[in-house]
């Protein structure tokens, strides 16, 4: 997705160890336009592809699901990085973060993940796969059907996108980074 691509040459920052730094309008501030246009490509991607929830891990992976949401008009689930104490019928799994280098044991109410679901997860990185692969076992668990995975970039310098694909996946990425050495980013070209 060019206006992706542009923005993160434009405003993203590298540092030392493959990490791409997109606070000021992905994760941490964000764009709304950007964000609308990123959702529009990913219903472009997905259509034809039957869907009734759309999924995510809470925090960064929020803002586009919610637009994703808004514009296929489904409901939208976070998975959770801390047990509410408050949480029934609870379906959980442990995911290791790259960027914060700590595992998590996420979690999802069965109430809302049903065995009817057609699910489609949204997430804002894919780098070695860890948060779809959590999202895969939820999915499992709830008895659902996971139909796709869409990620606003993807390190394809990093194991996740083929280990995801090679699962016969539909995974979508808007942006592909080829590589990030010397803190130089590369995409991959469509």
């Amino acid at each position: 997705m060019k206006a992706l691509k542009e923005r993160i040459q434009k405003d993203g920052r590298c540092f030392p160890g493959g990490i791409l730094k997109v606070d000021n309008f992905i994760n941490h501030q964000m764009d709304p336009i950007l964000m609308k246009s990123m959702a529009v490509e990913f219903v472009r991607r997905f259509a034809g592809t039957e869907i009734n929830k759309i999924l995510t891990v809470e925090a960064s992976g929020i803002a586009p699901a919610i637009m994703v949401g808004y514009l296929l008009e489904l409901p939208v689930v976070f998975a959770k990085k801390r047990k509410p104490s408050t949480m029934e019928n609870m379906l959980e799994t442990e995911v290791f973060s790259f960027t914060k280098n700590q595992t998590y044991t996420i979690c999802v109410s069965k109430d809302y993940i049903q065995p009817e679901d057609k699910v489609l997860f949204i997430d804002d990185f894919l780098a070695n796969g860890n948060a779809g692969k959590g999202i895969m076992d939820l999915v499992n668990q709830a008895g659902a059907k996971l139909v796709g995975m869409g990620f606003l970039i993807e390190k394809a310098f990093q194991s996740g996108g083929n280990m995801l694909r090679e699962m016969n996946i539909h995974v979508e990425s808007l942006a592909i980074i080829k590589s990030l050495d010397n803190c130089e980013i590369k995409f991959k070209e469509d």
